[in-house]
């Protein structure tokens, strides 16, 4: 029985030669992602710009995927619901009222438990509170903390664990992967919630893991071809580690398709991150990382061992 190989072996692939077109296209898509951000803004989720919560108790467990188009067909805006400590307790969370009437907020509640009363005989309410700006400002304060010093550590950790050149490479392709992530979500105005930001720091673990594997086989290179051409040994690196960034990419995006398919309503705005994500983060780690280290200067010498005395000092590791 044959292996499947996605990719075939011993590729000889000049992606360096066409880093500037890659280089030119990764700040097109940054600029644009960023002003997207800027002009359109995200759609913030209940989470982060606050709203109404009712907790409520059912006599069995609902199924949130029809309790949520139930929600929904009341009018009081898009739903987003939370099993809350058990299974037949569930929180909704709704959009606060545009009007400024005080009593809008009281008619939402009521009209949400009327309408869940007649579907649900013996549901209970225990609460019904507004979520208020401060704990949403809050949130968005440390979901952009969480984000940020993702990227700063692991950056460091790359300056650290390899040249300041790795460090910087690192941080300017996850800043790119992360903005064009935002970008998204402002072109398609998919909500933007707590579940997203779990999905971009996942698509910064992915894409560092991406670069990490990359990167350790291009340190690998430097001191096994100590005197072989930077970009040579960039391609080389690269073309060793493409069957394996490759095949984990595909099998990746296969498992996300299914859950794009039958995860339903509420996975649908993860798993388009998740899929972008793992699109974009490929395209840097192969185009973008590995690349720019030289245009950073990286040289091979920064591996070399320290000399040796005697005969064996002239020896050079070339194969």
């Amino acid at each position: 029985m044959r292996l499947l190989k996605l990719v075939p072996d011993n590729t000889n692939i000049g992606f360096v030669r066409l880093r500037h077109w890659a280089f030119g296209l990764t700040i097109l898509l940054t600029v644009a992602a960023a002003a997207l951000v800027g002009l359109r803004g995200l759609n913030l989720g209940v989470d982060f710009v606050g709203g109404v919560m009712i907790e409520a108790h059912f006599k069995q467990p609902p199924v949130l995927d029809q309790l949520r188009g139930e929600v929904d067909r009341v009018g009081v805006g898009e739903a987003a619901l939370q099993q809350f400590g058990a299974a037949d307790t569930v929180s909704i969370r709704l959009p606060m009222p545009t009007s400024a009437d005080e009593g809008a907020t009281n008619k939402i509640v009521r009209a949400v438990e009327d309408d869940l009363a007649k579907r649900y005989p013996g549901v209970s309410f225990n609460r019904a509170e507004t979520v208020s700006g401060k704990v949403s400002g809050e949130l968005i304060r440390n979901g952009m903390l969480a984000v940020f010093l993702a990227v700063f550590g692991i950056a460091l950790f790359s300056w650290f664990r390899y040249e300041w050149q790795f460090g910087v490479s690192t941080f300017v392709a996850i800043a790119h992967d992360l903005l064009v992530t935002l970008g998204f979500f402002a072109l398609t105005q998919l909500e933007f919630d707590l579940n997203i930001v779990a999905a971009v720091l996942t698509i910064i673990g992915y894409s560092i893991n991406d670069k990490i594997v990359i990167d350790d086989r291009i340190r690998e290179n430097m001191r096994k071809y100590r005197q072989m051409d930077m970009r040579a040994l960039i391609d080389l690196s690269v073309n060793e580690t493409l069957p394996r960034t490759v095949m984990t990419s595909v099998t990746i995006l296969l498992a996300l398709g299914a859950m794009l398919i039958f995860g339903g309503p509420v996975l649908r705005g993860f798993t388009a991150a998740m899929m972008l994500g793992v699109v974009v983060g490929t395209y840097s780690s192969i185009y973008v990382s590995s690349s720019l280290l030289i245009s950073l200067g990286l040289k091979p010498q920064p591996f070399a061992a320290a000399p040796k005395k005697g005969p064996a000092s002239r020896a050079e590791r070339i194969s």
